[in-house]
């Protein structure tokens, strides 16, 4: 089981954005979270969101750096991946 964390490219709020997901279970991965106090309404379904000044506190803490198109490979093969479609409409 390893902890994903992407590329921050994303841009929003005034800083860029990265993903964290887990290669094998929720439960790893809000594990994971909970160490790294990441606040709980960062998690998008499959992922954390995360800002780009805490990926290097990530990767001390276990995290292993990828690139946005290996983290999305991994996050399908796990099987955890939920898509655009399956997605709740925004309000």
């Amino acid at each position: 089981m390893t902890i994903l964390v992407d590329t921050p490219l994303w841009p929003a709020h005034g800083r860029l954005w990265a993903h964290l997901v887990s290669d094998a279970s929720l439960a790893e991965l809000h594990a994971f979270a909970e160490r790294a106090d990441l606040p709980r309404v960062s998690f998008d379904l499959d992922h954390y969101d995360v800002p780009e000044e805490a990926i290097d506190r990530l990767v001390a803490l276990g995290a292993r750096r990828v690139t946005a198109a290996q983290l999305t490979r991994a996050l399908i093969a796990s099987g955890l991946r939920v898509r655009a479609k399956d997605r709740p409409a925004k309000r």
